[in-house]
Formats: C-alpha cells, sequence, structure tokens
C-alpha cells in the first residue's frame, strides 16, 4: 500500500446498497453537491456576506466548502469503523501496511469524532492559521466544524489529543492523507485556498449546514446505485476523475429533484400583488415609506389592531426587502398550529403570484403531516431514502418533507418553534440557522410570547442580525419594552452594541438598518377599524360553590339571557379546558333550547382529538366567520364556549364577548372578536346582527374576588397568568371605569401601563400597594426564573461564541420531544382506544374503527398512522407521570417515529357509561365534551 495512492477497498456506504460503495466516491459526491449548493442554495449577496467574512474571494470560499465537505467522512478511515464490514476488513487487516492496537477496532469511536481528531492535524499541516488557545485555532474549528456532520459538534481537542490509537497505526493515517489530498486536488483548490484567521459563528453555522445537506443529498439510494463502481474499478487518478467529472455533471439534478434552490421578488406594487381593491393606511404607508428605507438587511416592526391587514403588509414588506437585501426566500412563523395552517393557504397564493425561481412551500410544525392541503401536494410515499452506514435506510417521502428538513424550502410557513429551534442545542440545530440564515422571517403575534419565548426570539433575532437575515415583526399589543429588547437584540447581531430608544406608535410602524443600526422614527397611520369599545368589570366569587348566585357560572348566565331571548352570537372565553367544560355543561342545563338548536352551543379547546377539534373549528368558521363567503350561514342565536385557542387561531365574529379575566393585551384580542366584521345591511337571515346588541361592541370581564372583594386569581387558574398582572389589568380598568377604551388610540398606552415600574406608586392604599409590590417581586422571579432558564439552555449568541461545540452545549444535547419552546404548553399527545365489550380495540367508542397495528403483530401504513394521529389529543405530562405498560403503544407503531412517543389510553366504559381509563392515582375520562382528569 503507497501512502500516496487512495485505497478503494475503504468503503464508505453500505446497507441497502447492492455492493459496498467506496468511501472515495462518496467523498467526491459529496464535494460535487456541495460546489452546487454553493452556486444554487445560497444567493449573490449571501455568497459576498461569508467570502468578506472570512476574507477570501467567493472562488476560494466555494473551493473550502466543496473540500470541506468532501472530508467530512475521513473519519471512517479507522479500524472500528472499518470493521462493521466484515469480509472488507478481513482484506485490509491482511495487508502489512493497516496495522493497529490490538482490540482497536471493538473500542466503539464514532466517525465523526474520528473525522474532527484526524483532520485537525492535517489542516495545520496545509497551513491553516493556529492560535495559542485551540478554541481559536482556524485548523481546529473547521476540523471541529467537520466532526459535527451528524448534528452535534463535539468539544475542542486539548494539545496533541487528536493521536490516540482508535484512529489505527500509520497506514491508516496515510490512508485519510491520500483521501483528503485527492479530494482537495479534484476539486481543484490549491496550497493557497485555506482560511486565514478564526471561523465567524454566522458563517461556521452556514458551512456546516451546507456540508450536512450535501452528504444527505449524497447517501441517497438513488444517487448512489447506480453509481457503484464495477468490480475491480482501481481508484487511480483516472478513475477518480472519472468519478468526480460524473458527480460535478449530475450534482445539480439532485439538489434540483430535492427542491432545493433562491426564490426570486419581481419588482411589484401593493396593488398589483393582491386580489382586493385599494390598501389601507398602514398598507399603503408600508408600501411608500419602506423603499426608501432599505438598503440591506434589516428588521420591520409593524403594530396594529387585528383585522388592519397586517399579513399583506408583511408579504408586501418580506419582498421589497427580499429583494434589496438579497433574501433567498421566506418563512412565516406562527404561534399556532392553527394559525400555521390557515396561513399556508394565503402564503401559497401570493406565492403562486409574486414570487418566482425556486418556490417549493413547506408546512412546518409536528402536526403538519395530517394537514390534507399539504399532503395532497408531496408525491407518493417513499419516495427517497437515506442510506445509514448501519442500521434500516430511513423512508424519507419528498426530501424537504423529510425530518429536520422543512426549513431548507425556498418558502415555509410554521409554528415559531421551528426557527427558535435553531438556537436550542438540539441536533441539527445548524440545518434551522442555514434555512433562516438567508431569509425573510416574518414573526406574526409577536406579543403572545412569555420570558421563555421572548428570550428565545430574542437570542434567534441576533443570530439572524449577523447573517444578514431581514425580519418582519408583527404585533397587535407590544410593550415597548418588549419592541426595543427585540429591536436591540436584531442591531447587536448586526454590531451595534449601543441600545436604542425604540417607542413603537399604535397602529404605525418602524424600520432598523442593519447595515447602519439606525431606528427610523415611528410611523404612525390611521386606523380603518377605529372603534371604541366599551368594557364592564363584574366581579364573582372566587369560592362560591357551584350554583351560587354570586359566582362565576351565575353571572355567565345572566349575562347571557338577553341574548338568548332575544337573539345574537356570542363568545364565553374560558381561563381553563376544564372550567370551559363546566361552563359549557352549565349552559347545556340552563338553556337546553339552545343546546338542542343546530350550532346553538359550541364548545372548542385545545383537548378533543385533532380530528374532532378540526371539525368544530370548521363550524365556528360557518357560523362566525366573516360575512359573505360561500357555504357561511350565521345561527340566529349560537354561544360559543371556548379557551384561549380564539385570541389568535380563528377570524370570528361575536355580538357579545364575556371573558375571564386576563392580562389586558389578550382582553384587547378577544375584544377584537366583538363585532369584528361590518354587517350593516344585512338581515338576520343574511347574517346580520339582532337589533337590541346595538352598534357598540362590549366585553363583559368576570373578575375573580375573594371574601374581602380584592382580585384573587382562583387556584385551579394555577399559573395560566401571573396574578401580579390580572390585578395590574383589574385597577386599569376599573380606573376607567364607565370610559370606553378607544382601539387604536389607547392600546398602546394602556398596555404599556400593565408594565410601567411606576405602577405601584400610583396606588393609594398602603395595604394594596404592598400586595401589588409582593405579586410584582413573585411575577419577577418567575420572570428571571424563566430567563434564566433561557440563557442556561440556549445556544450562545454569535458574537459571543468562542467554541463552536456550544452549539451543542459540548455534547450536551436536549431532546426535541422532551422540551418545548412554550413552557407550560401540553407536553404529551395521547391517543385513545375503545375496548369494546367483545374484547376488540377501536379508534372510535362506537366501535367501527378497529385500531391499526393493535397487538403484537402487523404493520402501519403512512395512511394508517395518519388516522391514528387524527385521534391525538395534547395533554399535561403531569396526567400520565404513573403510567404504566397499558400506556406503551403497540410494536407495530414503534417503528414510525410519528407514533412512537405517542401515550396509549385504554379506555373502558364503567357502570355510568361514561368511557375512562386509570393512571396512577388519576382518572382519565372521555366525553363528548373532550378529556378530563379526575383523582
Amino acid at each position: 500500500m503507497s501512502e500516496l495512492v487512495v485505497d478503494g477497498r475503504l468503503w464508505g456506504k453500505e446497507r441497502g446498497l447492492p455492493r459496498r460503495y467506496p468511501l472515495i466516491c462518496h467523498l467526491l459526491d459529496t464535494a460535487a453537491v456541495a460546489g452546487v449548493l454553493w452556486d444554487r442554495v445560497l444567493t449573490d449577496a449571501a455568497r459576498a456576506r461569508l467570502a468578506g467574512a472570512l476574507g477570501l474571494s467567493e472562488g476560494q470560499v466555494r473551493r473550502l466548502v466543496s473540500v470541506w465537505a468532501g472530508l467530512h467522512d475521513v473519519g471512517k478511515i479507522i479500524p472500528a469503523f472499518q470493521v462493521m464490514a466484515r469480509e472488507a476488513y478481513a482484506d485490509l487487516v491482511s495487508d502489512v501496511g493497516y496495522t493497529h492496537a490490538v482490540g482497536v477496532e471493538k473500542q466503539r469511536f464514532d466517525h465523526d469524532k474520528a473525522t474532527q481528531w484526524a483532520l485537525s492535524s492535517l489542516f495545520e499541516a496545509w497551513g491553516y492559521p493556529g492560535s495559542r488557545s485551540v478554541r481559536r485555532s482556524a485548523h481546529h474549528q473547521v476540523a471541529q466544524l467537520l466532526g459535527g456532520h451528524h448534528g452535534c459538534v463535539h468539544r475542542a481537542l486539548r494539545s496533541r489529543e487528536g493521536f490516540v490509537p482508535e484512529l489505527g497505526g500509520p497506514g491508516w493515517e496515510a490512508q485519510r492523507v491520500a483521501h483528503a489530498e485527492a479530494v482537495r486536488r479534484l476539486v481543484g483548490a490549491g496550497p493557497e485556498d485555506v482560511v486565514r484567521g478564526p471561523l465567524p459563528a454566522q458563517v461556521a453555522v452556514v458551512v456546516l449546514g451546507l456540508v450536512v445537506v450535501a452528504d444527505w443529498l449524497a447517501s441517497q439510494e438513488a444517487v448512489i446505485t447506480p453509481r457503484i463502481p464495477v468490480e475491480g474499478w482501481v481508484a487511480d487518478d483516472a478513475g477518480l476523475a472519472a468519478h468526480s467529472s460524473k458527480a460535478v455533471a449530475v450534482a445539480g439534478g439532485w439538489v434540483a429533484e430535492a427542491g432545493l434552490g433562491v426564490a426570486e421578488w419581481p419588482v411589484k406594487a401593493f396593488g398589483e400583488q393582491f386580489s382586493f381593491a385599494g390598501a389601507n393606511a398602514l398598507q399603503a404607508s408600508v408600501a411608500e415609506g419602506l423603499p426608501g428605507l432599505v438598503e440591506g438587511p434589516g428588521l420591520l416592526l409593524v403594530t396594529a389592531p387585528t383585522g388592519e391587514g397586517k399579513t399583506e403588509a408583511a408579504l408586501h414588506a418580506a419582498s421589497v426587502m427580499g429583494r434589496v437585501s438579497g433574501a433567498s426566500g421566506l418563512f412565516f412563523a406562527l404561534p399556532t398550529m392553527a394559525t400555521a395552517d390557515a396561513m399556508h393557504g394565503r402564503v401559497a397564493e401570493f406565492a403562486e403570484l409574486n414570487v418566482a425561481g425556486d418556490r417549493a412551500l413547506t408546512l412546518l410544525h409536528s402536526m403538519a403531516w395530517l394537514s390534507e392541503a399539504y399532503a395532497e401536494r408531496g408525491g407518493g410515499e417513499g419516495a427517497g431514502e437515506l442510506v445509514s452506514d448501519v442500521g434500516s435506510a430511513l423512508v424519507a417521502g419528498r426530501w424537504l418533507r423529510g425530518a429536520k428538513r422543512g426549513l431548507l424550502a425556498p418558502l415555509a410557513t410554521g409554528t415559531i418553534d421551528q426557527a427558535l429551534a435553531g438556537v436550542l442545542p438540539v441536533r441539527y440545530n445548524v440545518l434551522r440557522l442555514l434555512g433562516l440564515s438567508n431569509k425573510v422571517l416574518v414573526v406574526d403575534e409577536a406579543h403572545a410570547y412569555g420570558p421563555w419565548m421572548h428570550s428565545l426570539l430574542v437570542r434567534l433575532l441576533e443570530w439572524l442580525g449577523a447573517c444578514g437575515a431581514p425580519v418582519v415583526l408583527l404585533s397587535a399589543t407590544l410593550s415597548g419594552r418588549s419592541a426595543s429588547s427585540l429591536v436591540d437584540a436584531y442591531r447587536r447581531g448586526c454590531g451595534f452594541g449601543e441600545p436604542s430608544a425604540v417607542a413603537p406608535v399604535y397602529p404605525g410602524w418602524l424600520y432598523v438598518s442593519g447595515r447602519s443600526g439606525v431606528v427610523s422614527a415611528p410611523c404612525a397611520v390611521s386606523s380603518g377599524r377605529a372603534r371604541d369599545i366599551e368594557v364592564r368589570a363584574v366581579s364573582v366569587s372566587r369560592d362560591a360553590p357551584a350554583g351560587s348566585e354570586v359566582g362565576r357560572g351565575a353571572a355567565v348566565v345572566g349575562e347571557l339571557r338577553p341574548l338568548v331571548e332575544r337573539g345574537g352570537c356570542a363568545l364565553v372565553c374560558c381561563t381553563t379546558v376544564a372550567e370551559a367544560q363546566e361552563t359549557y355543561r352549565l349552559l347545556r342545563r340552563e338553556f337546553p333550547q339552545l343546546a338542542a338548536a343546530e350550532d346553538g352551543l359550541l364548545l372548542l379547546h385545545s383537548r378533543f382529538p385533532a380530528a374532532r377539534r378540526l371539525e368544530i373549528t370548521q363550524v365556528c368558521e360557518r357560523a362566525f366567520g366573516k360575512p359573505g363567503v360561500k357555504g357561511r350561514r350565521r345561527p340566529p342565536v349560537s354561544v360559543l364556549v371556548a379557551t384561549q385557542v380564539v385570541e389568535q387561531s380563528l377570524d370570528l365574529d361575536f355580538d357579545v364577548v364575556i371573558s375571564d379575566l386576563a392580562p389586558l393585551a389578550q382582553l384587547l384580542q378577544r375584544a377584537g372578536r366583538c363585532m369584528r366584521h361590518d354587517r350593516s345591511g344585512l338581515t338576520s337571515e343574511d347574517g346580520g346582527r339582532a337589533g337590541w346588541v346595538g352598534v357598540t361592541p362590549r366585553l363583559t370581564v368576570l373578575e375573580p374576588v375573594d371574601s374581602q372583594g380584592k382580585v384573587r386569581a382562583p387556584e385551579r387558574w394555577g399559573a395560566v397568568y401571573p396574578e401580579a398582572l390580572l390585578r395590574r389589568t383589574s385597577g386599569l380598568l376599573r380606573q376607567r371605569e364607565g370610559e370606553p377604551i378607544a382601539v387604536p388610540g389607547d392600546v398602546q398606552g394602556l398596555v404599556d401601563a400593565v408594565y410601567a415600574e411606576d405602577f405601584c406608586d400610583r396606588l393609594e392604599d398602603s395595604a394594596e400597594r404592598d400586595l401589588q409590590e409582593r405579586l410584582d417581586a413573585e411575577h419577577l422571579g418567575a420572570v428571571l426564573a424563566e430567563e434564566a432558564l433561557a440563557a442556561s439552555t440556549m445556544v450562545n449568541p454569535p458574537m459571543k461564541m468562542v467554541d463552536l461545540a456550544e452549539l451543542s452545549r459540548e455534547g450536551a444535547l436536549i431532546d426535541e420531544a422532551l422540551l418545548t419552546t412554550r413552557l407550560g404548553a401540553d407536553s404529551e399527545r395521547a391517543v385513545c382506544v375503545f375496548v369494546q365489550e367483545g374484547g376488540a380495540v377501536t379508534l372510535d367508542p362506537e366501535g367501527v374503527w378497529p385500531v391499526p397495528g393493535w397487538g403484537r403483530g402487523g404493520r402501519v401504513s403512512v395512511a394508517q398512522a395518519r388516522e391514528v394521529m387524527r385521534q391525538t389529543v395534547p395533554m399535561p405530562g403531569g396526567w400520565v407521570r404513573g403510567r404504566g405498560v397499558a400506556q406503551e403503544v403497540p410494536v407495530s407503531w414503534g417503528r414510525l417515529a410519528a407514533l412512537r412517543e405517542l401515550c396509549v389510553l385504554p379506555m373502558r366504559r364503567s357502570g355510568g357509561g361514561v368511557w375512562a381509563c386509570m393512571v396512577g392515582d388519576r382518572s382519565i375520562s372521555f366525553t363528548s365534551e373532550g378529556l378530563q382528569v379526575s383523582r
């Protein structure tokens, strides 16, 4: 064996293939794909930014990225990897050149880590600069980066730690050098193509992301199988050159087939982009004023009430900002799956008319694969497979629909957690950062996140500022303090550390330049939906027994009685699912005529099976949606009892809104559902309003009070809302008693007043002031705890990242399934199965649909898995803390990732006819009102 000749016997891929694939072939394939990704997935602006950050020409960086991608699997040239193909390994060890310490082939030594350890010295020999600190040495940083191609960046090495027995003897090292030199030569890189200093973190994540994508594309079975060399193939100069040339020629097809590419933003005026006639004041202001401010990357903050057309303003702004900054696409991020599903169609319609180039559009959230509209566009099952080094092939379907790939599509809609996971130490977080690094990110409902998610958003904005990605933030009720923290985070990422003075106007917008850091003067606009809202607070006893005349139930019944008798539509918004179910049962008893009427009494919350919740949502949209839409019929009298799901997810319109006390921002969101649409001129049969309700929107707030008449949250509310904010909100409402709230005129001042630092100073009663100060301190402590948790969990900002291992917390990765980006969210997804009297187990109480794959045997198809997932229900993890074997999924479900983590609830009918299941010391029951729990 010559140390200058590549040994074609060293294999790189095997499982799922007719024959072993030589490692050098896979390396050359990956290098070729990386070059195409550089050309076709990065825009001119992105390539220029990367080259400028490294102080090299774009051609040099392209060659470097290709070489680096081609070296990602050099760590497979070690005994522990090659021994996994016993026959090939026996041939190797018979060669006296492949010596190694006794037993190292049996030692667990992952090839990604071996790549890092082996390449550090090789890059040093190639002239990559060093430093006193290994962590800041370019030769080690690049090696460390490539060692992270399996989604986890390993810790920095110490001293000469890279020389370990597991790497094999001199012959193994010689082959690693030979493979590396062959890749570099065939890519066309020379001794001058080296980095000149440490890698900026924002460059490292983009490069690593490109390497991972290139590896995945080159690892597809459909790519490898026709390229396996014939028997007797020799990895000499001619053989390698031929293989490399063919890879370069066909790699573009692999990238195109995957749906990767760059969206283009044609120049279009606002009026040309949308089918409706005329822009409103907000849209016209953005369309006229923004183009003169955009000179590259930047951040646009839009604050306006619901219904002011913020979505259209954001899409138009994205096209302007994307075109000027050279962005490659768009990700529209929303707070919930329901809002993401609804926005997906709107973005698709916009893209069809206003986006050119590559326009693959993905929907991103944990249940996206259940969306019929999305699934229908996906093509057949098993459209592509990844060949793993060991284990079974992974069925991926359409490439972009595979796990962790959706943000790589030019266009995407989804939940905000898909983006925020990029700054959490989860496996392959760099793919999310790569996907966002050159897109326009639109964040809707930016006010809707607690301290944990807000902290993650702040960190994400720091990264996007450093990457030069444009951002649009939309909010209906955003405090000035929150607005400042978001704007300054983006500015820090752009290199401007001094704080800014941000004073958002409502409604209106402001723009932050990523090049200069300058924050534009806020641009106020008039509102086409200006109106006064009558807010009336009603005290209800927090401890009153059921049926009490001073309790919450009696107040709800009293408020609704005129509507039930005279006609109209009402929303009752409850704090918890349990209260919504209780209120629904109460109204069913008190107003039997309402319960008997079609769509007369409805219940909507999160603990219905997914399919049932979708059905109810569609009924609500038909009953309470915008008038004039075909198929919608407004009931003459109807009441919807719901939880917070109606705040952002649905465009609904009611004559009366009753709500439990909530922080002011949430109350204003709920008030926005009252008389939301113009129904003047419509008869009651056509969806008009009952004459008695008048023309002024009314919000009734139920304030829980103790025996002394002081506002105090019921214990059953738990930690849904901080009591400090509830009392502050109550105080502001009491101060304005009898005075309507002008929307939008009063909104910004009221939202800021709730969070004002001198709030307590304005309280005259000393006891009240002392209590509020104590509650404020508790709330502040809770906020600081969430912020501290975020700070200790999320990755560092790019400007403070010294060791690239910080991207993965030095291997201390967190499981995405175990940590949601919305603290306190339902953390478990359960599926109820119903054990019938004859022993059959079904997905429905009626016993019609057998559970797919139930028992020990059988297989579950993707279509069957979809049906199972349609019956799942989110719920608190505490409900099933004592679960046992009975709650485990069947063996057949364990073969599918989507079903593997479900909690099974075997329901049996009790003597009273109720379906229930015991989990630990809890009884979980299933009724027409959704899941309920009791002890």
